[in-house]
């Protein structure tokens, strides 16, 4: 039995979002987000199903917080609404909104929990998107507006922010894929989305080094290892495109403060180019503390003409798949991360997502036996340990997600959480995941 040690600072955590947990939608002043009017129109979600109520963590933010506790973790992953602060998307700040985020982080640092927030985890104002979104510049300014209200809110007790998580999704799956609010299907719209969300991301950035505040800030991409089926060219610029549609075309603006031409080449084979203005890619590659980086799968691919928009099928090879019919890849993490060291630098890196969905049953005992999980996060946790050790600057890993919850188009139906909401009673229970994540995080390893 070999022990897997990690390093004493380590940060072990896990993660929600605020859609997906709170509920409460049209309490304390609240306005309505794009994923509000997105899950209550018919045939977007499944069942449709809503985040009306969700894991109601507004009014059990306590009992989440205790069960962080009891977990052993330093850290806790949440997000911010938008619509909670301003109820517009600007306007007057919404002090219920402010008062309740004070709760949740005075409770956290009570248990000795340290917050880090996102600020923009996919659900914008409804009053913005009616005037034109992530497509319209205007939305660049509120969204810095309402960063900067947050960080004078929390400077001192918030130290570590992320901007935007996975702004692949809010691009490229909301806005051409169509299969997230708002659902649109428009490739120069997603670019353009994508584009001036990074801009509003720089522009966070540098207001928080303005305004001096203490801590770190970063973003969150999500990235997907994708590798060619074999060595023949074609299969390698195939696999090569449709990696960098999640990976390249997000980091090198974030590192090197430019696209990679052989994907804006590509694009404008379909028509679609990047709307540059003067100064826009040094905003985008303003210095960050940290990168965050979600990672749940990965996959092989080669070259057919006319698949997709890469031109580029995925081949499956035997992997072992989740319930959302993702392959498991653990070796995959660490290729990707192996990969933003040698590529980027030493920016320090944080897993602020990796988990799996599967089907979970509570039993008479009252316990969910997700061996699956439990398996799933053993191998990750390895290959952690694993990049550590290789002189990856990994200094943290959140697990997704503390609890079962919303999940997105898919509704109630997908359970990524190490603790299982009933959702008739909203009652929480622990799952076998909870426990083994629990002692890892109370011998900082474990044995394999």
């Amino acid at each position: 039995m070999a022990n897997i040690q990690f390093p004493q600072d380590f940060v072990w955590g896990t993660a929600t979002a605020s859609y997906q947990i709170e509920g409460a939608y049209q309490e304390d002043g609240r306005g309505l987000s794009i994923w509000d009017t997105f899950s209550h129109t018919p045939g977007k979600v499944f069942n449709d199903d809503n985040g009306d109520v969700a894991c109601d963590s507004y009014h059990r933010y306590e009992e989440d917080v205790a069960l962080l506790k009891k977990l052993g973790v330093k850290a806790y992953r949440f997000s911010i609404a938008w619509p909670r602060i301003f109820p517009q998307g600007t306007g007057d700040v919404n002090e219920k909104g402010l008062e309740y985020y004070r709760k949740v982080v005075d409770a956290l640092l009570a248990a000795g929990i340290e917050p880090c927030a996102t600020l923009y985890h996919w659900d914008l104002p409804q009053a913005l998107q009616d005037k034109g979104g992530w497509d319209n510049r205007e939305t660049i300014d509120a969204f810095v507006n309402y960063a900067e209200v947050m960080f004078k809110a929390f400077d001192g007790k918030i130290k570590q922010w992320i901007t935007f998580n996975e702004t692949w999704c809010v691009s490229f799956l909301s806005n051409y894929i169509g299969a997230h609010a708002p659902g649109n299907r428009d490739l120069q719209l997603a670019i353009n989305v994508a584009h001036h969300c990074m801009v509003a991301h720089g522009e966070a950035v540098r207001k928080f080094r303005e305004l001096g505040i203490s801590g770190e800030i970063g973003t969150t991409h999500n990235l997907y290892w994708f590798e060619p089926y074999t060595t023949s060219p074609q299969d390698i610029e195939a696999a090569r495109r449709n990696r960098a549609f999640n990976n390249e075309w997000f980091m090198d603006p974030t590192f090197k403060g430019s696209y990679p031409q052989f994907m804006v080449d590509w694009f404008k084979t379909k028509g679609a180019t990047v709307p540059i203005l003067p100064g826009d890619m040094e905003t985008i590659a303003q210095k960050i503390d940290f990168i965050g980086v979600n990672y749940y799968s990965g996959g092989f691919g080669r070259y057919k003409e006319g698949e997709g928009l890469f031109d580029c099928e995925e081949v499956q090879i035997g992997f072992d798949k989740t319930y959302m019919d993702w392959n498991v890849y653990a070796d995959g993490l660490y290729k990707v991360l192996s990969w933003v060291h040698e590529e980027y630098g030493d920016t320090p890196i944080y897993i602020t997502e990796n988990g799996a969905c599967y089907e979970d049953e509570l039993t008479a005992d009252n316990r969910v036996h997700d061996v699956q999980r439990t398996d799933y996060y053993r191998k990750h946790f390895i290959q952690c340990h694993r990049l550590i050790g290789s002189g990856v600057p990994l200094k943290g890993y959140f697990a997704w997600s503390l609890l079962d919850n919303f999940e997105w188009a898919e509704g109630y139906r997908k359970r990524f959480g190490i603790v299982y909401t009933n959702y008739e009673t909203l009652e929480r229970h622990p799952k076998i995941s909870y426990y083994f994540i629990q002692d890892v995080i109370g011998k900082n390893g474990f044995d394999v």
